[in-house]
């Protein structure tokens, strides 16, 4: 079995219990699974393969709890840039009628790219979509080939607006299909064993694209199989009023009613729960993707982070989908949680009759072991003994961390956002020395931009 050896990183953050940073920090692991783990001085000095980081800062891999990885063909639409959630969503449902299968294909190689350059090695996407014979194997087939865990959700869409829901009649699905498909996904590709590259969950898009009947059914088919349920909860108000009109329950008390609550349950944004809620989600074991930058392109409001965290809700972040977002850079998306919360703390400052701000030690475990919690995952998020060798490094001799390195683990939150310089999935180079290394980006950009082009033209 091949044994792989970091040496000399300037610090190495471990994301472990005791959350130690150790500097001169070194890593030995062995066919993809970490041995050890400490000081230079303490490991062995040789190995298949030995990687000398010194002046790097090395990180657990970042996890990205919620994404539209499609979504990347309609960046900066421009009847789109100004519009609030239920305008985006309607500018661009016409558009996404019109994806294939290839742009699926296309889609999850490019943003899993740009994912992999900005720190990430897990990523959960949501795919809720499905015109013209595409499939959720169209994405995860795709994803093998840039070499990153992916959690595939599989999504759907059944309310239409004849029946009062948001999206056209013409992109939603019949339940049954939609029932029969996902279990025919989980049966085909889900790998419950640790370490798993990829794993399905069931996932529902929102209140107001999918009936309570399905919510009921899609819950009880998640259990049966034990995987994860994922949907968008609360991120607007126009979604409260949505419910409270069709269902008389704000979002949560509608969730909950439909068995929507448990360790096995995470929704994206969760933006408009109040104190009391928070107390609910918290004793349920319910998980949160915060998707700080979605959040304020879409003017949807400040999630409740601060009082998530003191509550011990887990909490994850999320690039979201590359058209509310129009990036899907993971350290970006740090920076960006960080920022916000200290604008949300000028609007709410006390928490439970305390003033806090969140730091950039918060965010970062926000990115890796509060993923993997979100996510249901104890085996990656933290480097230490008995974990995947999912891990990033970052060179620390450049300008925009020039005069930060007091504090170079603060650094990559506060300072600019970088790319990184290393990216090892289980143990098996995704970027070295800035680059992707398992597959031509150029070849995949200029295939992306022509899909992009088609598919917003109309065909």
């Amino acid at each position: 079995m091949a044994t792989l050896l970091i040496r000399h990183a300037t610090v190495l953050v471990t994301m472990d219990d005791q959350r130690r940073e150790i500097p001169d920090g070194a890593l030995l692991a062995r066919d993809g699974w970490i041995e050890q783990v400490g000081s230079t001085d303490e490991l062995p000095a040789v190995a298949d393969e030995v990687l000398d980081l010194t002046d790097h800062l090395v990180l657990p891999g970042l996890i990205n709890t919620h994404h539209h990885f499609y979504q990347t063909l309609t960046r900066a639409v421009p009847a789109a840039q100004d519009a609030d959630l239920f305008h985006w969503l309607k500018t661009h449902y016409p558009i996404w009628a019109g994806l294939v299968p290839e742009d699926i294909r296309i889609s999850t190689q490019l943003a899993l790219a740009e994912l992999a350059l900005s720190g990430c090695t897990t990523a959960s996407d949501h795919l809720y979509i499905f015109p013209n014979g595409c499939r959720l194997d169209d994405e995860i087939e795709a994803s093998k080939q840039v070499g990153m865990r992916l959690h595939a959700s599989r999504g759907s869409m059944s309310l239409g607006e004849s029946q009062g829901g948001l999206p056209p009649d013409k992109v939603v699905e019949e339940e049954d299909e939609i029932l029969s498909d996902t279990q025919r996904v989980i049966e085909v590709y889900h790998d419950p064993q640790p370490g798993s590259m990829t794993q399905i969950v069931v996932a529902p898009c929102s209140p107001f694209s999918v009936t309570p009947e399905l919510m009921r059914q899609a819950a009880a088919m998640a259990r049966s199989y034990d995987v994860q349920m994922h949907t968008h909860l609360a991120e607007t108000l126009d979604e409260e009023q949505f419910c409270l009109q069709k269902f008389g329950h704000r979002p949560l008390a509608y969730a909950e009613e439909l068995d929507w609550a448990g360790d096995d349950v995470w929704f994206a944004h969760a933006v408009h729960i109040n104190p009391t809620e928070v107390g609910r989600m918290a004793s349920s074991g319910i998980g949160v993707a915060h998707c700080p930058s979605s959040n304020m392109r879409l003017a949807s409001g400040i999630a409740p982070v601060r009082r998530y965290l003191a509550a011990g809700v887990n909490v994850g972040l999320g690039v979201d989908g590359s058209a509310s977002n129009d990036s899907s850079h993971m350290l970006a998306e740090a920076r960006q949680a960080l920022l916000l919360s200290r604008v949300g703390a000028v609007v709410a400052p006390e928490i439970d009759g305390q003033k806090t701000l969140l730091t950039a030690r918060q965010v970062l475990e926000m990115a890796t072991i509060g993923g993997a919690a979100v996510l249901g995952r104890d085996d990656i998020g933290s480097l230490e003994p008995g974990k995947c060798a999912d891990f990033i490094a970052i060179d620390l001799n450049r300008v925009e961390f020039s005069g930060g390195l007091h504090d170079p683990v603060a650094s990559t939150v506060l300072c600019a956002s970088v790319p990184v310089d290393l990216n090892y999935v289980h143990g098996k180079p995704v970027v070295v020395d800035g680059q992707l290394v398992t597959c031509d980006l150029d070849l995949v950009i200029e295939a992306h931009n022509r899909a992009a082009s088609r598919l917003v033209a109309g065909g």
